[in-house]
């Protein structure tokens, strides 16, 4: 299985980068997993002008990823627990999830994908979000290899 997690944000070198390495090196025992950063001058200029124009641009940049199972992360998703999160690994090769700018997504793009999950009720910074996405993503997958991380 690959796991993609795209973002809109620069990219970091702070402490949730150590811990999401973390995170990381644990998955990478049941799947090759890649996080993926965007952010540029588009993007920037988009986010200075207007916020549909900003979710506009996410859009545009996330498309070109957009092959296979797709799961967008939003306050308009649904709530999951861990065990109906995890059944969102099954029988999936490639496995993408997105989060949205500042602006978050378009209602086309959440459209398009294949489900949208929300982390929580509460607002998080994207380097938080990021940090619970990919803990959640190690329980998702210990769960189906049946290691008793969960437990």
């Amino acid at each position: 299985m690959k796991i993609n997690v795209y973002t809109i944000e620069k990219k970091s070198n702070d402490e949730f980068t150590k811990l999401i390495e973390n995170s990381k090196k644990m998955i990478q025992k049941y799947a090759l997993i890649e996080e993926i950063s965007i952010f540029n001058k588009k993007i920037t200029s988009a986010q200075n002008r207007d916020a549909t124009i900003a979710r506009e641009s996410y859009s545009e940049v996330f498309a070109p990823f957009m092959n296979g199972y797709n799961i967008a992360l939003d306050p308009k998703g649904k709530e999951l627990d861990s065990f109906e999160f995890s059944k969102s690994f099954a029988n999936i090769a490639t496995l993408n999830f997105f989060i949205a700018g500042a602006y978050g997504f378009e209602d086309q793009f959440l459209k398009k994908c294949n489900k949208i999950v929300s982390l929580s009720k509460l607002t998080f910074s994207h380097k938080i979000a990021k940090v619970v996405l990919f803990e959640q993503i190690f329980r998702a997958l210990s769960i189906l290899n049946n290691h008793p991380y969960h437990k």
